[in-house]
C-alpha cells in the first residue's frame, strides 16, 4: 500500500503546540518519577500505604501518558487530512488486559520494568491486578482486538464500534463439576484506559409508530411516539506497534434519556422517580443475554440496534462536517460488519440518509452498497441470526418497512434476471416466509454489502458454493476470501517473552511488526543447540502453567508429560466430547495394563458454554466427573491428568498457549470456519492435531503434510456419508473400545450418585444420530493421537517439528489480513499521522 503525502493544510494551533509524540516523549518525566508522582498526585498516597493494585494504577496512568499525545495527534491528522476511514462494527472486542500490550507496542516496555523494580514492584505482578475487559466471549471479539492491534500498527486510519458492557459476558466458576455464571465486574475499579467523550451522545429510538406526512419535499414516513435511550461513547486508544499511530476504539454505554424525578423522590415514589432509567441501562450490561425467552430476544435486538444506530449517526456526523458533497460518502468510509450482529446497519444508513438527511431512496441504496462490506463467520444455518417480523415491527416498525421495501426491490431485480423462479426467491428474500415470517440478517447484510468474504479458503469456497450458493449466482463476484489472522505483538511478544527472547537473539526483532521475518528460523530446526533452548522455553511455559493450574484447581500435574490442549467455546461441533472419548479410551488402557509405556499425558480442557446451551454445560460437567475419577486413581498416577481450566480469557489464552505441546482443533470437517487457536498455538510452538477443517487446512498447505496430525473425514466425505445414510450404531457396535466408552458414561461409571445423569449425552450420540460424526471420526482420532504419543517420546524429532511450525506461521499475521482488507476490499491507503 501507498502511503499517502500529508495534508498540505495548516495545522491548528493545538496540534503546533504539541508538535509530534517524539518531541512530548523527550519532555516526559523518567518513569521512577512519574510512578511516584501519579501515586501522589492521581491517587493521593504515599509509598508505605500503597497496594500492589494502585501500583497497577500508577503504572496505567503513567503508560496511558505516554499514549495521549499520540492519540491526539492521529486523530488531528485524520481530521486534517480528511483521509478515508475505516469504521469496524462488532459486538464483541476481547480486547484482553492493557498495560503489558500497550507498554511493548509503545516501546517503554523495559523502562517501566526499571522503573517498578526500583520502587520494589515486579511487572508481572503489577500486571496481574488489571481485569480483563469483558468485552467479548471468544474467537469473534479477540479476532476484532487483534485486527484494531493491526490497523494501528500499519497505520491504516480506523475506528472500531461497539459495545461498553458492565459485566461482559459471565465469569465462570466451577463448582460441584457445573459450570456457573457469576457477573464479571471488570468495571469495579474503574477502567484507567477509557476517556468518556459526553459531547458526542447520541440519541437512539425504540418502539413508536411511522405515520405519513406531507411536507414541502413531498410525502415522507415519520417514525414518532418513540422511547429514547441515550448512547455515551467512551473511548479507549489503540497503540500500534513500531509507529507513531494511536487508533479509536469507541464503545457505547446507554444511559435513560429521561430525567431523575426529583419531585415523586420526595413525595416517597422511589421506584416512578427512577422509572425508566433501569430498563434503558440494561440493553449495555451483559454480553448475549440469554435469548430462550422473548424478552431476552428483545434485549438482544436491542443492543445489535443501539450501537449500530449510535455509531452510524457518528459515522455521518464526522462525514458532514468535512465533506459538503454526500457523492463523495465511499471515498471516506468503509464500513466492516463483523458477522451478523451488526447487520441492521444498512437499514439504519438508508434510515439515516433517507428520512434523515433526505437523499432519495435510489441515491441513498446506491451509496449503501458502495460503503458497507460483509465477513461471514459460521457456516450453520441456524448460527445465522433470524428476527421475528413481530419483534421487529414492535421495536423498530420503521426499519422493518425499510427492509420490506430493500426486498422488494431485491426481488423485482432477481426476478428479471431469473424469470419465474420462484424457489429461488423464496429461498434469497430478506424475509423467511417459511418459518413464521422472519428477518434474515444474514440475508440482508449480503444484498447491502459490495463485499461479502469468509475467513479461510474451505469456508469461503463453502459459502460460495452452499450457504450462499443462491446469492453467489444473483452476484458473481461478490464473494472472497480472507483467511483470518493473529497479532504476533499480543501472542508471542507479550504472552511468549522467553520465545520472543530466543528468537530476537537468533533473527533480531524485526519479526513482531513482519511476522514473514519468522521464517529465518526454520534453518535452526536442524541446529541441536538452538532446539535444546527451544525446549527449555517450552519447558519453563510449562512450569507455568503447571503452577497455574495448580492455583486454579489444586490439581497437580507433572510438566514432563505432553500438554494436551483443547481451549475454546465449548459446543457440539468442536467437539470437546471426542476429546473426551479418548481420555475415557486411554484410562481404559492404563486401568487393562496395555499402556505400561504410554507417554504421560495432561489433557486441559478451557472454555464457557453459553448460559442458555444446556448439552454444552453436561460436556463440562462430565469432563470434571471425568477429571475427578482419572485423577484421584492411583493406578494411573502421574500417566493420565484431566484438568479444567476455569474462566477462560485471553490472559489465560496467554498463559495456557505457550505452554501448550499439542493443539486440538477437532471439528467436524465443515463446521469451523477458520479459528484463530490454531494459529496461536503453532505460533507457539505446540503441534496440530486436527481434522481438514477451517483454517487447519491453510495450516498444513504452511507446515508440511508430515508437520501436522491430520485424521478424519473431509468435508465432501462428510457430505457423502450423511447423504448414504449415516448410521452410529455401527461403530459403536463395530469397535470394542469405542462400546466400552460410551457405555461406561451411559450406565453412571463417572456418576455413581446420578447414573442416569449423561444419557441425555448417550443419546445424541446413538438415538438422535450423531449429528457432529464422532463416533465415524474416533477411531482415526484415536490412532491419530498414537502417533503424537510415539513422536513426542522422541524429544529431538518433537522439537524439530515445533521448531518448524513457528517458522512457518508467517501467512497467519493479522497484519496481512488487514493488508487483504485494506487493498482489495477497504480501498483504503496507509496514513502516517
Amino acid at each position: 500500500m501507498a502511503t499517502n503525502a500529508k495534508s498540505t493544510r495548516s495545522k491548528t494551533n493545538k496540534i503546533e503546540t504539541i508538535h509530534n509524540a517524539e518531541d512530548f516523549l523527550l519532555t516526559q518525566l523518567p518513569i521512577p518519577q512519574a510512578l511516584r508522582n501519579h501515586l501522589t498526585f492521581s491517587l493521593g498516597k504515599s509509598d508505605s500505604w500503597a497496594t500492589t493494585r494502585d501500583w497497577y494504577q500508577t503504572a496505567a496512568f503513567t503508560v496511558r501518558d505516554h499514549l495521549m499525545s499520540r492519540w491526539v495527534i492521529t486523530r488531528d491528522a485524520y481530521r486534517d487530512a480528511n483521509t478515508k476511514r475505516v469504521y469496524y462494527l462488532s459486538l464483541e472486542f476481547l480486547i484482553g488486559r492493557m498495560l503489558s500490550n500497550a507498554a511493548l507496542n509503545l516501546g517503554v516496555a523495559p523502562e517501566l520494568s526499571d522503573g517498578l523494580q526500583e520502587i520494589g514492584q515486579q511487572l508481572e505482578g503489577v500486571a496481574e491486578m488489571e481485569p480483563d475487559a469483558a468485552l467479548g466471549n471468544g474467537g469473534l471479539g479477540r479476532l476484532a482486538a487483534c485486527f484494531v492491534d493491526s490497523m494501528a500498527t500499519m497505520d491504516i486510519p480506523a475506528t472500531g464500534y461497539g459495545i461498553r458492557y458492565d459485566y461482559g459476558m459471565f465469569r465462570q466458576s466451577i463448582e460441584g463439576g457445573q459450570q456457573v455464571e457469576n457477573p464479571d465486574n471488570w468495571l469495579r475499579y474503574q477502567n484507567i484506559w477509557e476517556v468518556q467523550r459526553p459531547e458526542h451522545t447520541c440519541e437512539v429510538k425504540f418502539y413508536g409508530r411511522v405515520v405519513q406526512v406531507h411536507t414541502e419535499r413531498g410525502t415522507e414516513r415519520h417514525w414518532i411516539d418513540t422511547e429514547s435511550v441515550v448512547a455515551m461513547p467512551y473511548d479507549v486508544p489503540v497503540p500500534g506497534y513500531g509507529t507513531q499511530t494511536v487508533n479509536n476504539l469507541r464503545l457505547w454505554s446507554a444511559k435513560a434519556a429521561k430525567e431523575f424525578d426529583l419531585a415523586s423522590f420526595n413525595q416517597g415514589n422511589y421506584d416512578k422517580s427512577v422509572e425508566g432509567r433501569h430498563g434503558a441501562e440494561t440493553i449495555s450490561q451483559v454480553l448475549y443475554p440469554n435469548d430462550a425467552s422473548e424478552s431476552g430476544k428483545e434485549l438482544r435486538l436491542k443492543q445489535q440496534y443501539f450501537f449500530v444506530s449510535a455509531s452510524t449517526q457518528d459515522i455521518l456526523h464526522r462525514f458532514i462536517t468535512y465533506n459538503p458533497d454526500w457523492d463523495t460518502l465511499p471515498q471516506k468510509i468503509a464500513i466492516q460488519l463483523n458477522d451478523t450482529h451488526p447487520a441492521i446497519a444498512v437499514a439504519e444508513m438508508m434510515y439515516q440518509l433517507v428520512d434523515h438527511y433526505h437523499l432519495a431512496w435510489d441515491r441513498a441504496w446506491k451509496l449503501v452498497t458502495q460503503i458497507f462490506a460483509y465477513t461471514n463467520h459460521t457456516l450453520m444455518p441456524e448460527a445465522l441470526e433470524t428476527w421475528s417480523v413481530d419483534l421487529f415491527s414492535s421495536l423498530l416498525p420503521r426499519h422493518l418497512e425499510i427492509i420490506y421495501e430493500i426486498n422488494h426491490r431485491f426481488l423485482q431485480m432477481v426476478n428479471q434476471h431469473f424469470p419465474g423462479d420462484s424457489g429461488l426467491l423464496s429461498r434469497v428474500s430478506i424475509i423467511d416466509e417459511t418459518h413464521g415470517r422472519r428477518v434474515r440478517m444474514a440475508h440482508l447484510a449480503v444484498v447491502g454489502s459490495h463485499t461479502v468474504n469468509g475467513v479461510a479458503a474451505l469456508h469461503s469456497e463453502l459459502l460460495r458454493t452452499t450457504l450462499f450458493a443462491d446469492f453467489n449466482k444473483i452476484y458473481p463476484g461478490k464473494f472472497t476470501n480472507v483467511t483470518n489472522g493473529i497479532t504476533p505483538r499480543r501472542w508471542l511478544n507479550q504472552a511468549n517473552p522467553l520465545l520472543t527472547e530466543l528468537l530476537t537473539k537468533h533473527i533480531g526483532s524485526g519479526f513482531q511488526k513482519d511476522l514473514g521475518l519468522i521464517q529465518k528460523i526454520e534453518p535452526l530446526a536442524e541446529d541441536a543447540a538452538f532446539r535444546k533452548a527451544f525446549r527449555e522455553v517450552k519447558a519453563a511455559n510449562k512450569q507455568r502453567l503447571a503452577y497455574k493450574i495448580l492455583q486454579k484447581t489444586g490439581v497437580a500435574i507433572n510438566p514432563h508429560a505432553i500438554f494436551d490442549v483443547q481451549i475454546k467455546r465449548i459446543h457440539e461441533y468442536k467437539r470437546q466430547l471426542l476429546n473426551v472419548l479418548h481420555v475415557i479410551t486411554l484410562y481404559n488402557r492404563i486401568r487393562s495394563g496395555q499402556a505400561k509405556n504410554q507417554t504421560p499425558r495432561v489433557v486441559i480442557f478451557a472454555g464457557k458454554a453459553a448460559p442458555g446451551y444446556w448439552l454444552a454445560k453436561q460436556i463440562i460437567r462430565l469432563i470434571n466427573d471425568v477429571a475427578t475419577l482419572i485423577n484421584n486413581d492411583p493406578v494411573v498416577g502421574d500417566q493420565l491428568k484431566v484438568v479444567f481450566y476455569p474462566n477462560y480469557e485471553v490472559s489465560a489464552a496467554e498463559i495456557l498457549f505457550p505452554g501448550a505441546d499439542l493443539s486440538e482443533q477437532i471439528s467436524t470437517a465443515g463446521t469451523e470456519a477458520s479459528g484463530t487457536g490454531n494459529m496461536k498455538m503453532a505460533l507457539n510452538g505446540a503441534l496440530t492435531i486436527g481434522t481438514l477443517d477451517g483454517a487447519n487446512v491453510e495450516i498444513k498447505e504452511e507446515v508440511g503434510d508430515e508437520n501436522i496430525f491430520i485424521f478424519g473425514l473431509t468435508t465432501p466425505e462428510v457430505a457423502q456419508i450423511k447423504a448414504s445414510g449415516y448410521n452410529p450404531w455401527d461403530y459403536y457396535n463395530g469397535n470394542p473400545e469405542l462400546k466400552q466408552v460410551i457405555d461406561m458414561i451411559g450406565n453412571g461409571f463417572f456418576s455413581v450418585g446420578e447414573p442416569n445423569r449423561y444419557q441425555a449425552i448417550v443419546d445424541t450420540l446413538l438415538h438422535k444420530g450423531d449429528h457432529y460424526l464422532l463416533l465415524a471420526d474416533y477411531a482415526a482420532y484415536v490412532e491419530a493421537q498414537e502417533k503424537v504419543a510415539a513422536l513426542y517420546q522422541d524429544e529431538e524429532a518433537w522439537s524439530r517439528v515445533a521448531i518448524l511450525n513457528v517458522a512457518r506461521m508467517a501467512k497467519f499475521s493479522s497484519d496481512r489480513t488487514i493488508g487483504e482488507y485494506a487493498n482489495r476490499i477497504w480501498k483504503v491507503e496507509q496514513f502516517k499521522a
